[in-house]
């Protein structure tokens, strides 16, 4: 499979937007060791940010850096929102509701733990009444979201709009789940190679064989471990390096996901 990237945006630990992250592995500068997101949100209609979880707010604002990036429109783009874990602080107030005498859940939290709660709010923030798909593959989560993402451009001719985000649990499941820093991603595909960023080559491989890249960078190869979000982080850097790159990820069971990287000119 072979799409375009036109556009692209990414927070985790250490870095508030994707110049940040690109300017490192492009030019090694220093990454911010005490920064961590704080999403806002802000796309989100004044209500529907105070309902907001952490998560939903993660994924609108990486879904938004990616779109302006891109210069598209939100109508034009089919949506596919992906994360390990979802809505978590939802999640654990749910569970401690349940664990209660009363098991009283309230109708916001029962709303937003449901999984396509991101890409729901995402369409109401931004008014695309595009199809939307939201999915889960455990570690495997962004390979997946990737493979998804890709094939609906290719197959219904249409940009599609990649986010994939996760955020940690708070205790007890914080120690038993992945994904112990807030970390989210978007990418802007399409078919058409025009104002495009880069050309990305996709291929399912079945060699189990084949080793998942890692980070050359002890803290980041931590932090691609910690999620399945920031396991993208070998395809970040791919995006910011010049030359052309290939990218391994493990990706359903035994199976590999095989992404070559080729930097277009701007």
């Amino acid at each position: 499979m072979i799409v375009y990237l036109k556009g692209i945006a990414a927070t985790g630990p250490g870095f508030e937007n994707w110049d940040a992250l690109s300017n490192h592995f492009a030019a090694g500068a220093d990454l911010n060791p005490d920064f961590i997101p704080r999403p806002q949100g802000n796309i989100l209609p004044s209500v529907e940010r105070r309902r907001a979880s952490t998560t939903v707010k993660l994924a609108v604002d990486v879904a938004q850096g990616a779109l302006q990036q891109s210069g598209m429109k939100a109508e034009e783009l089919a949506i596919v929102f992906a994360s390990s874990n979802g809505g978590t602080n939802t999640i654990h107030q749910v569970c401690d509701a349940l664990a209660a005498p009363e098991r009283f859940v309230s109708p916001i939290h029962f709303h937003n733990s449901v999984h396509n709660a991101p890409a729901g709010y995402w369409s109401i923030a931004s008014g695309s009444m595009q199809p939307s798909s939201s999915l889960c593959a455990w570690n495997d989560t962004f390979a997946a979201g990737l493979v998804e993402a890709a094939t609906q451009c290719l197959v219904e001719n249409v940009p599609v709009l990649l986010a994939v985000f996760d955020t940690p649990f708070p205790e007890p499941l914080y120690k038993k789940t992945p994904g112990h820093q807030p970390f989210g991603v978007a990418l802007v595909l399409d078919v058409s190679p025009r104002n495009s960023l880069a050309r990305i080559a996709i291929a399912i491989d079945c060699d189990a064989r084949l080793a998942p890249t890692q980070m050359d960078d002890p803290r980041l190869e931590a932090l691609r471990c910690d999620s399945s979000a920031s396991r993208s982080l070998p395809l970040l850097a791919a995006f910011a390096t010049p030359t052309a790159q290939q990218v391994v990820f493990s990706y359903a069971d035994d199976m590999r996901l095989r992404v070559a990287v080729d930097r277009l000119p701007a």
